[in-house]
């Protein structure tokens, strides 16, 4: 990996290519509040930017977090990755949750504290609304753990049926949000 500037991460090398298609930009939220978040989120990183057909185009700084919508939790950490990538949607976000069972993500109940937490934020330009997949994330317009990285890393990107990401920054200035340093 190489550094691109503040925050920003690209890959130094690309993984072999079996498709023909053409990559899809899609980005990719990191959360995590269990165990050794930081280095959690380091190893996430690596493990996106080793799916087949995929790499890590850019990655967000590390943020912390409180918890949304629960108390007693330990804060977060939280990032977004950009990746190119000819993975279909689904195949992608299967992915994920293999990368967050093999870093310890077990499901115990809706908005348990994590190792890890790895949500599609973004397909392309693409919505999609499927049992278990919706795209683009329904939440991330409201959360400023997403918003902030997102808009450090692709200011201009578009969320489907929302607006500018850059745009939607003010409605989540009341979250406190703290960009670890470099």
């Amino acid at each position: 990996m190489k550094r691109s500037g503040p925050g920003r991460t690209t890959a130094t090398h690309a993984p072999v290519r079996t498709s023909k298609l053409p990559p899809v930009r899609a980005f990719v939220a990191l959360g995590a509040n269990l165990g050794q978040p930081v280095a959690t989120l380091r190893t996430a990183f690596e493990a996106l930017d080793s799916l087949p057909d995929t790499r890590v185009v850019a990655r967000s700084a590390l943020y912390r977090t409180a918890p949304v919508g629960v108390s007693g939790q330990p804060d977060f950490f939280n990032a977004v990755a950009a990746i190119d990538t000819t993975l279909p949607a689904r195949t992608l976000l299967d992915a994920l949750f293999d990368i967050e069972a093999r870093l310890g993500r077990t499901r115990t109940y809706p908005q348990a504290p994590r190792t890890l937490d790895l949500d599609l934020l973004l397909y392309g330009d693409d919505t999609v609304d499927e049992p278990g997949l919706e795209i683009p994330h329904p939440r991330m317009h409201l959360r400023a753990f997403v918003l902030v990285p997102l808009a450090e890393i692709a200011p201009a990107a578009t969320i489907p049926g929302r607006g500018r990401v850059a745009d939607l920054l003010p409605g989540v200035r009341d979250q406190a949000i703290e960009r670890l340093p470099d």
